[in-house]
């Protein structure tokens, strides 16, 4: 096959457009731009702008709330170790308080000033934003179906944390649990039970919180001692025991008003009960009530007045008690003449 065959055979190119068309084209597509770069012109710079008013307001907020928060800190540790300081918050547990505001605040800002500045953007570009949002509402339901655990958690610890119902340092009952308080956050807070467990409470499922460590506490003694005992002599000696424990350290900073004699309690036929009661410190009831019992107790014995359960107290004579009072009585079947014993004897058979 010649040369000749195979060009005659091959397709022939088609025609390429003259000079005036190209340059047609490219008139058109100045044009085009031209029309338009004003446009492209004024939604970059409308971008710009967008983009750099959030990332300076979102600095501004952050920077604020952080100076907030380090001011929180400084002014706590500034009462700390004073008369003052005694009564408000620890240091640890007003900085985890006002941290995790911090933190919150922080990124709920930033949510809201860049959620924001996006759908701004997108506005620019004449993206219809309807479908958007929509799709974004039904997954926010989605995910708010199947994790609606972690949602409550986190939104019951957030107004734990704002409403500050307990920090590092309370003794709280949580209800599924209860002890010190070691850690907050805001899915789960952290107690260290009486036996030293520590337990990972959900804030979702805590239904009511009982703080023992915020205001004052109460201690309660109750003293029982014999119904035949003299009311007056009882109250002043444990008055007196109250008095003495009132001005010694450290119970005079524990207690926070005078020990009360409330009066009787309950008066049974062997015993009555005596109820006594003192304003404390938070978180020092436990211990006020233990060196009361002791004062009392000491005062009581002092004075000759018997508690209930204490052993009798001897007489002058010294006389011991009759060794043969412990012995049971002889029984009547003991002497075969007594007329039990032949009442019970067997009847002769006859002859």
């Amino acid at each position: 096959m010649t040369l000749s065959v195979l060009l005659a055979a091959a397709p022939s190119p088609e025609p390429v457009g003259s000079l005036g068309e190209a340059a047609e084209q490219a008139g058109n597509a100045a044009g085009w731009v031209e029309e338009n770069w004003s446009t492209w012109l004024s939604t970059g710079l409308r971008i710009l702008l967008i983009v750099a008013v959030a990332i300076t307001l979102r600095y501004l907020i952050r920077r604020a709330l952080t100076n907030l928060i380090d001011r929180m800190n400084r002014s706590a540790q500034a009462v700390e170790g004073t008369a003052l300081g005694g009564l408000l918050v620890n240091a640890e547990r007003r900085r985890q308080r006002s941290e995790a505001i911090g933190s919150v605040l922080r990124s709920v800002a930033s949510f809201l000033i860049m959620g924001t500045a996006a759908l701004m953007i997108l506005g620019a570009f004449k993206i219809n934003l309807a479908p958007l949002l929509a799709s974004a509402g039904v997954a926010g339901v989605a995910l708010g179906f199947g994790a609606r655990n972690l949602v409550t958690d986190f939104l019951s610890g957030v107004f734990m944390i704002l409403e500050d119902q307990y920090g590092v340092g309370d003794s709280i009952d949580a209800g599924v649990a209860s002890g010190e308080v070691i850690e907050v956050g805001l899915r789960v807070t952290k107690l260290r039970g009486e036996n030293g467990a520590i337990w990972y409470v959900r804030n979702g499922e805590v239904k009511r919180i009982g703080n023992l460590s915020q205001g004052w506490s109460t201690a309660g003694v109750d003293v029982t001692v014999r119904p035949t005992e003299d009311l007056e002599r009882v109250r002043k000696a444990i008055t007196a025991a109250a008095e003495t424990m009132a001005k010694e350290e450290p119970w005079s900073e524990q207690l926070w008003g005078p020990v009360e004699v409330l009066g009787l309690d309950a008066v049974l036929l062997d015993s009555m009960t005596v109820r006594v009661t003192a304003k404390t410190m938070p978180g020092k009831s436990v211990g006020v009530e233990r060196e009361l019992r002791w004062r009392i107790k000491q005062a009581l014995d002092d004075a000759g007045i018997r508690m209930v359960g204490a052993a009798p107290l001897e007489t002058d004579g010294g006389s011991t008690a009759d060794p043969a009072a412990g012995v049971a009585a002889p029984s009547a079947y003991a002497s075969a003449t007594s007329p039990q014993s032949l009442a019970t004897a067997p009847i002769p058979r006859p002859t």
